[in-house]
C-alpha cells in the first residue's frame, strides 16, 4: 500500500539490503494510493530506482484485457490507459501487464487470445505516446500468455509490445525454450523459483530452476535490465 511504499524506514531498509530498484504494484484496482512527489524524493535520496509499475489485475470481473464482453474490455483499456498516463507523468516508463485472469476454457481460448491482443496493442500505443513501454507477463495454468507461442501471438498485434519474464510461471514449456523463442523482447523480470508443478515464488535455489543456465541465456539474448525479485513470504524453511 501507499504508506508502505512511502515509508522512509522501508526505503532505508531497501538501501541497506543493497536493493537498487523496485517495481511498484497495487494488485487490486481500488488500492492505488501514491504520493508521487514523496515517492520520487525517497527514490532519489536512497538511490532506489522506480524501475516499473505493475498494472492491477484484481478484480477480474472489472478489469480483464481478454474479456469477451466489449464493455468490460473497454473499461479495462480506459482504466489502464489512465494509469499508464498518470505513472508516466511521474517518471515511470515500464508497465507490466497480465493478459488475462483465469480460468479460461479451451472452447473460449482462441477468442480470448484475440481480445487480449487487441487490448494490449491499444495499451502499447498509449504507453509509447507517454515515452513508455508495455511488458506482457508470461502467466501460469489456464491464463492467456502461458507459453512462448501465446506470448508471441500477443506481441504480433503491435511491434511496440515487450515481455516481462516471470521465471516461476511456465508450467508447460522449459524456461530455456521460452527465452530462445522470445529473445530480446524481454525487457524486465520477475525472479523466483518453483518446482515446475505450479507457481511458488520461492527464493532462487529453493526450487528446480537452473539459475546459471538462465542467467547466461538472458545475457546471450541481450537482456540488460534489473534482476527484479518477486518472492513470496511462504518459502521453504531451508
Amino acid at each position: 500500500n501507499g504508506k508502505y511504499l512511502l515509508s522512509r524506514e522501508k526505503f532505508a531498509e531497501l538501501q541497506s539490503a543493497g536493493i537498487e530498484a523496485i517495481e511498484v504494484c497495487f494488485g487490486h484496482l481500488q488500492k492505488i494510493d501514491v504520493n508521487f512527489a514523496e515517492l520520487s524524493a525517497l527514490s532519489k535520496e536512497y538511490g532506489v530506482e522506480l524501475w516499473s509499475y505493475h498494472l492491477p489485475f484484481i478484480p477480474s470481473s472489472e478489469i480483464e484485457p481478454s474479456s469477451r464482453e466489449h464493455d468490460i474490455r473497454e473499461k479495462t483499456v480506459y482504466t489502464f490507459s489512465e494509469l499508464i498516463k498518470r505513472f508516466a507523468d511521474n517518471g515511470f516508463s515500464r508497465f507490466v501487464v497480465h493478459a488475462s485472469g483465469e480460468p479460461i476454457g479451451k472452447d473460449e481460448r482462441d477468442e480470448r487470445l484475440k481480445c487480449a491482443a487487441d487490448s494490449l496493442s491499444r495499451l502499447a500505443d498509449v504507453a509509447e505516446k507517454c515515452g513508455g513501454v508495455v511488458a506482457v507477463e508470461d502467466l501460469p495454468r489456464t491464463c492467456i500468455g502461458r507459453n512462448s507461442d501465446e506470448i508471441l501471438y500477443l506481441l504480433s498485434a503491435n511491434d511496440k509490445l515487450r515481455v516481462c519474464l516471470d521465471t516461476n510461471h511456465l508450467l508447460g514449456e522449459p524456461i530455456s525454450s521460452f527465452i530462445s523463442e522470445v529473445g530480446n523482447k524481454i525487457i524486465t523480470l520477475h525472479v523466483s523459483d518453483y518446482d515446475f508443478g505450479d507457481e511458488r515464488h520461492w527464493l532462487p535455489g529453493e526450487g528446480m530452476v537452473d539459475w546459471i543456465e538462465l542467467y547466461n541465456q538472458l545475457i546471450g539474448v541481450g537482456y540488460n535490465g534489473v534482476w527484479m525479485y518477486e518472492v513470496g513470504y511462504k518459502t521453504p524453511k531451508s
